[in-house]
């Protein structure tokens, strides 16, 4: 068990519109879930997860239920999933996942975003090669018998496990598989009578680029104006 090294965290959101985007976000996994699988959690392994990470960002019980609704309803969105690849200043390695429903519109202010912070929207696997995508799972440690978790998930899919904190600060547990595991892990949990805080896909950088202060305030700028968009679900990159 070792500490996890996780890319540098940023908050140049103001908390009230960094929530509003998280709901956002979660509304729109919902739709995709549904759409796939059904609006019943218990036969849908994907909604059951995005609910749970539904109340990792505190998303109202009502909330939620009312995206289920709406995502079950004819009129209900199509969403694209869409992963767009590019350079922030300083060569910094970005991915940015979306869900949209108008492609044109989304790439536009995507590009946008990257010329106007000196960047370069590249073309497919320009920069993917430096991520690794994994299944992560993050998970209250109270009640939990860290070592033997670790030895019993081994044998589900767990490429590393360590620790971590939440954006508050709080302990977490954090474990990874390789992504095609996923559901051998979720299984493994629920089997263990485990709720993950959040359970999801993330690009893992490979290797982490460092820079000075003024440079990185410069790549969080972009970042930020991408995390903002409407469109956008996820950005990644490998600002140490």
């Amino acid at each position: 068990m070792g500490r996890i090294f996780e890319v540098r965290k940023h908050a140049m959101f103001a908390r009230w519109n960094r929530m509003a985007k998280q709901f956002a976000r979660i509304g729109k996994d919902i739709t995709i879930a549904v759409k796939n699988g059904g609006p019943d959690p218990h036969s849908n392994p994907a909604l059951r997860r995005v609910i749970q990470n539904s109340r990792a960002v505190n998303m109202p019980k009502d909330k939620v239920e009312a995206a289920i609704k709406r995502a079950s309803g004819k009129d209900a969105a199509n969403f694209t999933e869409i992963l767009y690849e590019g350079y922030a200043p300083h060569g910094v390695a970005v991915l940015v996942e979306t869900a949209t429903d108008n492609p044109t519109r989304t790439v536009a202010n995507v590009r946008s975003i990257f010329t106007k912070h000196e960047g370069n929207l590249g073309t497919a696997n320009s920069v993917s090669f430096q991520f690794k995508k994994m299944g992560v799972f993050r998970l209250n440690p109270d009640g939990i018998d860290q070592d033997d978790l670790e030895l019993f998930l081994i044998d589900h899919g767990l490429e590393e496990m360590g620790e971590s904190t939440g954006e508050k600060g709080e302990p977490q547990i954090v474990a990874r598989c390789n992504f095609p595991e996923f559901g051998q892990m979720q299984k493994a949990l629920e089997d263990r009578g485990i709720t993950p805080l959040s359970a999801e896909h993330e690009y893992i950088c490979l290797t982490p680029t460092e820079l000075p202060e003024a440079q990185a305030t410069e790549v969080l700028e972009m970042i930020d104006k991408l995390e903002q968009d409407e469109d956008v679900q996820k950005v990644y990159h490998t600002l140490a």
